[in-house]
């Protein structure tokens, strides 16, 4: 074990994590000079790629002077911290990446915490120093507040630091000079963190930490072995954090990492990092050990989620146009199954048998599953996000989220009112050089929701938003939420230039011409606070009267597109998302006029 070393990157979303993994896979030897390697080859999901973030925690290894380095590649983002907190669990050292400009941001304060409460000994990487707005030693010293701030003991203070252009594939010790390689932060990795410890002559015990699924072995938990020695066909048990046995089995298939590849292999000892086959039921947080261990290993509870919507099968007039899989009981398993192997996921059966309530750390983690299920022949409705309260010492609470934003000074006016109106308490207003200002914010996740498209409206487009979740405290008054109605289309048909032309005056189209429509689907928004039922099919009267002129050309202004999350967060409590594969549509929960104004009734009623 003296020639093995565990560590995760850890970092805030885009501080460059995955692009440094990349040049140490490459410089490190672990391909073949002719091997051709994607760039950002941790991130191999489709949304991740697209996206350029990480979401779910992966394991490489490189080889670099007859030792064998497992690197552990986390999220960056918030909504998916949960990976980071279990994977923390089986590393023995972290590289701890700040932005050179940025300096640390809410995920890096969370992550940290995370390693220091473990005892871990971060080494700092101060990334992206060649950006014109770059501040090293500032970010230096911004991070050793943090340690201080965190508890950090006087081990964890004498951290080492070391400066990077991950994108150029060098980190130096001097932020003055140009280094090369990466190769001192491995040479530093091999110098600073402990080779792994571990009894390999107890029983077998392994902590699951991530879980997937392979087509051919079933379910794989990845972990690291605390004890003993792993054997393929050896038998084996799983137990829960509360010591309660839920399965017996034994293992199929033993894995270990080499670069970006799993490799079968026939035994592994105390300290590797291996993968595991042959157990239908283990989850993260449960022990995997030899039949005569008779207690699991401690374990990190998992954070609750707290943010809910409701998945329910697609009632439109056009469903089953686009996708193939539309029943509830294709939702609930495949819903049920990515539980299985997503961590801070969980799913409940809704009001209806034809509805589920899945529950999560935030929109992206949710909209993220979504997007996978539209690209895998789903339709869906999905409700209006709605935040889980809960109950402590006979008080209900709701969860707080701390929030940096990062504008131009101009618009910084803008964003403090737009926050007070959402209930969020300035905390914090650094004034920074080049005309920016980063405003610190404590606001209730409720108050939250909807706010993004509107923020990057606000800022042109400049602004830069992060949350994450703080903690849970009292209930506020009720945030100002969308203040327009929107345009309802009241018959079905194909939208008409003429009548989207007409109804411009009105307020926003969604739509363009030749869209179907519905009666219930909403095609813009209204300029007033009211909702307004439109005729968007109607086209002109033809005549045999023609003025002396020619008829005037129908120009039609381009329509407001929605992305995903756009889409999930304008939505009210009377609305829904339409998802399929090809479209993203909003419409009314009722698809009639009276179904409607029955709605409307009663949730007045309940308001009052």
């Amino acid at each position: 074990m003296q020639n093995l070393r565990n560590i995760a990157i850890i970092a805030h979303v885009d501080h460059g994590k995955t692009t440094l993994v990349d040049a140490m896979l490459k410089q490190s030897g672990t391909f073949e000079s002719h091997q051709q390697v994607d760039e950002r080859a941790m991130d191999s999901g489709d949304i991740e790629r697209e996206r350029g973030i990480t979401i779910l925690a992966k394991t490489t290894a490189i080889e670099y002077k007859n030792n064998i380095i497992n690197i552990v590649d986390t999220p960056g983002h918030a909504d998916f911290g949960g990976e980071v907190e279990r994977v923390l669990g089986m590393v023995d050292g972290v590289v701890l990446l700040v932005d050179a400009a940025e300096g640390p941001m809410p995920q890096t304060k969370f992550v940290l915490g995370k390693a220091l409460k473990l005892g871990l000994r971060p080494i700092l990487v101060v990334n992206k120093i060649d950006r014109g707005d770059a501040r090293p030693e500032e970010v230096v010293n911004e991070a050793f507040d943090l340690f201080d701030m965190l508890g950090a003991t006087e081990e964890q203070l004498d951290f080492p630091i070391m400066y990077a252009v991950g994108r150029d594939g060098w980190v130096d010790h001097d932020y003055t000079t140009h280094g090369d390689t990466v190769l001192p932060l491995l040479d530093l990795v091999l110098d600073h963190v402990p080779a792994p410890e571990g009894d390999k002559t107890k029983p077998f015990s392994m902590l699951a930490t991530t879980i997937d699924r392979d087509p051919y072995v079933g379910r794989i938990v990845t972990g690291r072995i605390v004890t003993g020695v792993a054997k393929v066909n050896m038998p084996i048990q799983d137990f829960d954090r509360d010591g309660k046995v839920i399965e017996k089995g034994k293992i199929t298939k033993l894995y270990k990492y080499r670069g970006l590849a799993r490799v079968a292999v026939e035994e592994a000892e105390a300290g590797d990092i291996v993968a595991i086959a042959g157990m239908s039921q283990s989850y993260v947080s449960h022990t995997i050990c030899s039949p005569e261990v008779t207690e699991p290993l401690p374990s990190l509870a998992i954070d609750p989620p707290t943010i809910a919507m409701t998945f329910s099968v697609n009632d439109s007039p056009l469903k089953g146009e686009d996708g193939d899989k539309l029943t509830s009981r294709e939702i609930g398993d495949r819903l049920r199954s990515e539980a299985e192997v997503s961590v801070g996921l969980t799913v409940e059966q809704g009001s209806s048998a034809e509805s589920f309530k899945v529950m999560g750390r935030g929109e992206l983690q949710l909209s993220v599953l979504i997007e996978n299920m539209r690209r895998e022949g789903f339709e869906l409705s999905i409700s209006r996000p709605e935040v889980l309260f809960k109950e402590e010492g006979g008080q209900k609470l709701e969860p707080y989220e701390e929030i940096v934003v990062d504008v131009d000074e101009e618009y910084a006016g803008a964003v403090m009112e737009k926050m007070g109106l959402r209930r969020a308490e300035c905390t914090n207003m650094i004034s920074d050089h080049g005309g920016k200002q980063r405003l610190v914010f404590e606001a209730p996740s409720r108050g939250m929701i909807g706010y993004r498209s509107e923020f990057l409206t606000d800022t042109r487009g400049t602004g830069i938003l992060t949350r994450q979740f703080k903690e849970y405290g009292p209930i506020k008054s009720a945030p100002a939420g969308r203040r327009n109605g929107v345009l309802v289309s009241m018959v079905p048909g194909d939208t008409a230039a003429f009548a989207l032309w007409n109804l411009e005056e009105r307020g926003v189209m969604f739509v363009d011409a030749g869209v179907k429509t519905y009666d219930g689907m909403i095609i813009g928004e209204n300029a007033k606070t009211d909702d307004l039922e439109v005729n968007p099919v109607k086209g002109k009267q033809l005549t045999n009267v023609r003025a002396s002129g020619k008829d005037e050309a129908v120009k039609l202004t381009p329509p407001r597109r929605m992305n995903l999350e756009d889409a999930l967060t304008y939505v009210q409590d009377d609305e829904l998302v339409e998802v399929t594969p090809k479209n993203i549509r909003l419409r009314k929960k009722g698809l009639d006029s009276h179904s409607r104004k029955k709605m409307k009734r009663d949730m007045q009623a309940l308001s009052a």
